[in-house]
């Protein structure tokens, strides 16, 4: 089993408009909503390579109910834990004109000590069964800035491998608990380092005390720096589409390639071709399968430096 954690998850609703115009009313062509957050997307995308995967964070509130019949219905097993706050919702307004898309976030329930306790506990019971964990997305108004680094450190004590996808502070504490995968995307590692050169500023954030990092340089593909090597890997070309969800599914790709043991480049193959699959797909959390399966013999991985 792979877990994945949300501690912020979310209904994602997505509206369909003609063009959007500041400061106008706008009559919406269509509406899709579906269970969210990024760990969320991580756990679809794994269901759909075939991997048991069990989803965990809070929920909350009559949103928070939608979330679980969302998953109730779906290849993800259901191990959130309950809140008292609602969980939010996030917005994104597709614009059909230019395919642009405008998104709203909410800040999600607060949550109190108590409920923390209550997920550490549940946590520890699911990481000691699983094969690796994902710790994915923002952290929730209540919980302490060091989360992630004390979710990194239950994991290792565990034995099981860990993967950290957050931003801030939350990344900075995270990555001095040393998980053994983060994977930021340019921003978030300039954030991090202080600087806007990736291959430096990736050396760096591996010093700070991540045994590997895999940054995301967009349609350049993917940069690593681990123990065993420097790679970089991109598509063939770079695919127009909506790029929505595209890190998630590189988070699957890495995270599934790591429960398997397969070396770095394969890794980078496969987490590369996700990506870019999902820039195909229409919605968050789904990958153009057909895309992927192509791209999985045309993926270039160079060691030594990254590509693009």
């Amino acid at each position: 089993m792979i877990l994945t954690v949300t501690l912020n998850a979310a209904l994602d609703v997505t509206y369909h408009v003609p063009r959007l115009r500041p400061r106008a009313s706008h009559r919406v062509s269509g509406v899709c909503e579906r269970p969210g957050g990024k760990g969320v997307n991580v756990a679809r995308v794994l269901a759909a390579l075939g991997h048991e995967v069990v989803a965990t964070g809070f929920l909350g509130g009559p949103v928070g109910e939608t979330v679980r019949q969302g998953l109730a219905g779906s290849a993800v097993a259901d191990g959130f834990v309950p809140c008292a706050g609602t969980t939010r919702r996030t917005l994104a307004v597709v614009d059909e004109a230019d395919g642009d898309t405008t998104q709203f976030n909410e800040a999600g329930p607060v949550i109190s000590p108590a409920e923390w306790a209550a997920f550490q506990v549940r946590y520890a019971d699911l990481v000691h069964e699983a094969r690796a964990v994902a710790l994915c997305g923002s952290l929730p108004p209540g919980l302490p800035v060091g989360a992630y680094a004390a979710l990194v450190r239950t994991a290792r004590a565990a034995g099981t491998p860990v993967l950290l996808d957050t931003s801030g502070e939350a990344l900075r504490r995270g990555v001095a608990a040393r998980p053994d995968l983060i994977k930021p995307n340019a921003a978030e590692l300039a954030e991090l380092t202080g600087s806007r050169e990736p291959l430096p500023a990736t050396r760096d954030a591996r010093r700070r005390g991540a045994h590997a990092v895999v940054t995301s340089l967009g349609p350049a593909g993917l940069l690593a720096v681990t123990g065993q090597g420097t790679w970089g890997a991109a598509p063939p070309a770079p695919l127009s589409g909506n790029p929505t969800g595209a890190g998630d599914s590189a988070v699957a790709g890495l995270l599934s390639a790591l429960a398997e043991d397969l070396d770095w480049p394969a890794r980078l193959t496969r987490a590369t071709a996700l990506s870019a699959a999902t820039v195909r797909a229409p919605t968050a959390g789904e990958f153009d399968r057909a895309v992927y399966e192509e791209l999985l013999a045309t993926v270039k991985v160079t060691a030594g430096q990254p590509v693009g």
